[in-house]
């Protein structure tokens, strides 16, 4: 029986940053986790550079139940913060676009860092290691592992979602919180690939590889990104992003020339009475296969000096608003993110403790705190972890 202060269950970007605070603070600390290697999501993200924080991080780019619920964790641990640590280890880094900070080099940096500031810090990392059961004990807890059993004061549970499975991904953060009788909002799979109907997976599957700046719309939520045809559906930054705020059954709007009036441009063509087809115009500005998909072949092979307004309206419209409704999307199988977790009413926003169990945690992915696609996710996992890891 080993005795210790906390126990971390997933040896995770947020769990290993709730370890190393913990152990900064004299806590004898252990993060168990069932992988091989500690943060494994850390060594594939971003196409292995890790897309480790963004520039521009506010509490409007997460969706949770309760919007306000990250912003006392942000103040406290920021991006700046997160980027001072990467510096300290002189880990070269670089922007892209709309303030996402890369790697120069492997992500690997970025877990080494982590565990370098572990092994200062005194936590020991313990390896492929199952958890079988967890109960509260009347001084703490008690985890019992395929490598025997533990006892800790406190325990913070930072196993993640049920994205990406084949990385060995389960639903043990949510099991723990309901066996504790803690509410768990419905997960479900986010950032992730639409799929479409049969009818228009035939009718799109052929402009696989097209990418175009679009603007994706589903209710009140906007992304202007890159929409990237695919043989399965729908993917590229664009429908990733707001995959993460659509409902089954519902709609979306696509803008496929967002910088364009294409009523006013082909109102011109028209008052010049021009002999140019309607598809040679359109060509100029979008893929020829695109337009053929989405426009009736009568309409594109007319000329612009003989377009009604009618007609007119009909193909801005097709393109500025086209309409599509997904089959659904490819699951956890391919998802960045699970949106939804353990219920942000049950948890402290300072302490990331549970309201009902004393000496309970839950950081990261596994709380209903979930960002864009851009490096937000790693800021939640770096600021709920060292939140937590002043408390625990």
């Amino acid at each position: 029986m080993m005795q210790t202060d906390v126990i971390v269950i997933g040896a995770s970007a947020s769990g290993l940053m709730c370890a190393i605070e913990a152990g900064k603070r004299g806590r004898r600390v252990i993060a168990l986790d069932h992988a091989n290697k500690s943060c494994k999501k850390i060594l594939i993200s971003g196409g292995g550079r890790c897309n480790f924080t963004n520039l521009d991080i506010s509490a409007e780019n997460y969706i949770s139940h309760n919007p306000h619920f990250c912003k006392s964790a942000f103040s406290r641990f920021s991006q700046w913060d997160f980027i001072g640590m990467v510096e300290k280890y002189q880990i070269a880094y670089h922007e892209r676009d709309h303030g996402q900070l890369f790697c120069d080099e492997s992500a690997k940096l970025i877990r080494d860092m982590l565990e370098s500031e572990c092994e200062k810090a005194g936590v020991h990392i313990q390896l492929e290691t199952e958890i079988i059961q967890v109960n509260q004990i009347p001084l703490g807890f008690e985890v019992t592992t395929n490598r025997g059993k533990l006892h800790g004061e406190s325990l913070v549970i930072a196993s993640g979602g049920i994205s990406i499975p084949k990385m060995g991904a389960t639903p043990l953060g949510y099991k723990i919180a309901e066996q504790f009788g803690l509410n768990v909002c419905q997960p479900f799979a986010g950032l992730v690939p639409f799929t479409l109907h049969d009818h228009d997976k035939a009718r799109f599957a052929p402009l696989s590889g097209i990418a175009l700046d679009c603007e994706v719309s589903f209710r009140q939520q906007s992304f202007r990104e890159n929409l990237l045809f695919t043989h399965r559906g729908l993917s590229g930054p664009s429908m990733l992003q707001i995959s993460s705020y659509w409902r089954a059954g519902e709609t979306l709007h696509v803008n496929l020339l967002p910088d364009i009036d294409l009523n006013q441009v082909l109102e011109q063509y028209k008052q010049q009475s021009s002999r140019l087809q309607i598809k040679t115009i359109l060509a100029q500005h979008l893929p020829k296969r695109l337009i053929v998909a989405l426009i009736d072949v009568k309409l594109l092979e007319q000329t612009a000096a003989n377009l009604s307004s009618q007609q007119r309206l009909q193909i801005a419209g097709s393109i500025h608003d086209w309409q599509i409704k997904p089959n659904g999307t490819e699951g956890y199988r391919t998802a960045e993110v699970t949106v939804g977790g353990v219920d942000t009413n049950e948890l402290s926003s300072k302490t990331m403790q549970s309201h009902k169990i004393n000496g309970l945690y839950f950081v990261g992915e596994v709380v209903d705190v979930t960002g864009w696609l851009g490096g937000y996710n790693f800021q939640w996992a770096w600021s709920s972890g060292w939140c937590a890891g002043q408390y625990v």
